[in-house]
């Protein structure tokens, strides 16, 4: 994270005796990245944050990804796949590759608790509303929010009624992209949004129990590990790591007079892959600009398109809704379907100068393999709706 944050009780120096009310110390515990040399976080918990009394394999029947050929664009209608499970047990892989796994989640029962240990994840808020419960604390989390959870943070979900979720795994961390940001860390004046529209945990979240289960994930596969207490025992904290919400409505848009590319879309970096965001914005306002995507074949990525609301005029016609999909590979040219030009350059000749369109972006650098989710709610048409 870009900068520090205090929350609850903490001693005045790291590293030295923080006694509770009683006597004993709190153990403090160190969240941190990179071997000791990026962002951290130190912990004070009431119990040792090392006390398991077991640990069993949790056999998950990993999911299996097939290869995206024959090589075409893909449309997939996510509303038609059947909820399952909680916002953890319940995804719904839809692609991955070595560097990321993107799945989607609709439930509205609460997750039990959870950590990763592959990589950060993102997770978008498609609809509903939900509360994030973590060892930092607490967030209140509904539609339009993306929530940025750091390996490792235990946590779980707790829906208030039916939620929908994109959710992005990474086998590493994600970020702010590095041009946002100063050599030291603060959002420039350039950015599209800034500390001010992060919310983090305000408060800690203290909860009684003991023998308390947390199910890990690690590359050899999932863990059922059982705490002698319940890890929400942490009185304060301090550091520059730690889970965060950010609203896609809170994203302010960059413009062009002509059509800017995607990276001015940007919201977040992660290794072999960057999330971007469209939000409603002003048309480009050149008086010949022709305001919707050229033709493009951007040669080194995959494009995983996530339609979110409003009006995404550069797919008139090939049935592209809310809770839709395009997937467009390398190796495959895209841009605006047939008439799609002419019919934006003739609504801003009528007044129209703002789209509507609310979508998530993923573009990965390395080839996108598909998950049996995708498959089953695949429109097997799209493919042939630019010959039209």
């Amino acid at each position: 994270m870009p900068y520090y944050r205090v929350v609850g009780l903490v001693p005045r120096k790291r590293h030295v005796q923080f006694r509770a009310p009683g006597g004993g110390l709190y153990k403090e515990e160190l969240m941190g990245e990179e071997g000791f040399s990026s962002d951290s976080s130190l912990l004070y918990h009431r119990h040792a944050p090392t006390a398991i009394v077991k640990a069993e394999a949790v056999d998950a029947g990993a999911p299996g990804l097939t290869p995206n050929m024959p090589l075409s664009p893909r449309h997939f209608r996510t509303r038609d796949l059947t909820p399952d499970g909680d916002l953890v047990s319940g995804r719904m892989l839809l692609a991955g590759n070595s560097d990321v796994r993107i799945s989607y989640a609709a439930t509205d029962a609460p997750s039990e608790l959870y950590r990763d240990s592959m990589g950060d994840e993102c997770v978008y808020i498609a609809s509903g509303r939900a509360r994030f419960e973590s060892a930092y604390g607490a967030l209140d989390v509904a539609e339009g929010d993306y929530v940025v959870i750091p390996t490792g943070t235990i946590h779980r979900w707790v829906p208030e009624g039916p939620v929908t979720a994109l959710v992005v795994e990474a086998a590493g961390h994600i970020r702010p992209p590095k041009r946002y940001l100063s050599q030291f860390g603060q959002f420039l004046e350039h950015a599209p949004y800034c500390e001010r529209d992060l919310r983090a945990p305000a408060e800690p979240l203290l909860v009684d129990g003991e023998e308390v289960p947390v199910l890990v994930r690690t590359r050899g596969g999932l863990t059922r590990l059982t705490y002698a207490h319940h890890p929400f025992d942490v009185v304060g904290w301090d550091g520059c790591l730690y889970p965060y919400a950010f609203n896609i409505q809170d994203f302010e848009p960059i413009v062009k007079r002509t059509h800017a590319p995607p990276p001015v879309h940007q919201t977040f970096e992660g290794p072999g892959f960057v999330v971007c965001s469209f939000c409603p914005r002003p048309l480009d306002f050149h008086p010949e600009a022709v305001p919707i995507p050229y033709n493009h074949h951007n040669v080194d990525s995959d494009e995983f398109m996530f339609y979110v609301g409003g009006d995404y005029t550069a797919r008139k016609g090939s049935g592209i809704d809310v809770g839709s999909i395009s997937l467009h590979p390398a190796g495959f040219t895209h841009g605006p379907q047939p008439g799609a030009v002419e019919a934006a350059v003739e609504a801003v000749r009528r007044g129209h100068t703002e789209t509507t369109e609310m979508a998530v972006m993923i573009d990965t650098f390395r080839p996108l393999d598909l998950g049996q989710a995708a498959l089953a709610c695949e429109d097997t048409d799209y493919a042939w709706t630019w010959a039209r």
